[in-house]
């Protein structure tokens, strides 16, 4: 059996006195689109950024690719070089058009040359749908526009894994959809991805596996079919029913 693309095992997180991930373990498959969906305050998020080392586990393994995320010699721009990751905010440089944005990660990390990294950029662009914003700046896009910039620049890296924390939370209900969209194709070309995320929708159509988070712990972890219709936990039954109308 090859081995998972992600591996954690038994990590623990304090941020102060708030106990955020309590003996958390969880592997991800090589093409995998793994959900993670809870509560606010849950752990998700932070679970995500352990991914990457963005947080340190106080104990517990990080695995990623072979590497050892959590161990202190480990080159961790080595990991984040291979680990895209879109955030609620798109994070993207104002001062940049849509293109330079999507091109200086490449040139500088990639060590790619200006026409390959436009032209990876300009393919991308089209790939999220956008192909005639390449000149822009952020702030004449929609927030839509600019989370699909954001997933762009990320799939400019070649990322074996994308890693999504809520990206649809700051959008508008209407540009919500063209952004699952782009990652619903991403999921469709067999992209391990682990995705936080309200949007049950998505999860329905895009995941492998869905993981229920509550108070640091993973309550449940199985397929979406089991998950939205035969529930075993009260405490998963109990948080859907607050969240699917």
């Amino acid at each position: 059996m090859p081995k998972p693309i992600i591996q954690i095992e038994d990590v623990h997180k304090h941020f102060g006195k708030v106990y955020a991930l309590r003996g958390v373990s969880i592997s991800v498959d090589r093409g995998e689109v793994l959900v993670v969906i809870g509560p606010s305050g849950s752990g998700k998020s932070t679970l995500l950024r352990c991914i990457n080392g963005l947080e340190h586990v106080d104990s517990g393994n990080v695995v990623v690719d072979e590497i050892p995320v959590t161990r202190s010699t480990t080159n961790i721009n080595a990991v984040r070089a291979e680990v895209g990751i879109v955030f609620q905010q798109f994070n993207l440089f104002p001062h940049l058009t849509v293109l330079q944005n999507i091109t200086l990660a490449q040139r500088i990390v990639r060590k790619r040359n200006q026409a390959e990294s436009e032209r990876i950029g300009r393919d991308l662009l089209g790939k999220v749908g956008i192909p005639d914003k390449a000149n822009s700046f952020p702030t004449q896009l929609s927030g839509g526009q600019q989370q699909r910039v954001a997933i762009a620049r990320a799939l400019a890296m070649n990322p074996r894994i994308m890693l999504f924390d809520e990206p649809t939370s700051a959008l508008d209900p209407e540009m919500i959809k063209e952004v699952l969209d782009a990652m619903l194709l991403l999921a469709k070309e067999g992209m391990t991805m682990v995705v936080v995320s309200h949007e049950m929708g998505f999860a329905r159509a895009a995941a492998n596996r869905i993981v229920f988070m509550d108070e640091g712990t993973i309550i449940e972890d199985t397929s979406p079919e089991v998950l939205f219709t035969n529930p075993r936990e009260e405490r998963t039954k109990l948080f859907l029913s607050k969240i699917l109308h």
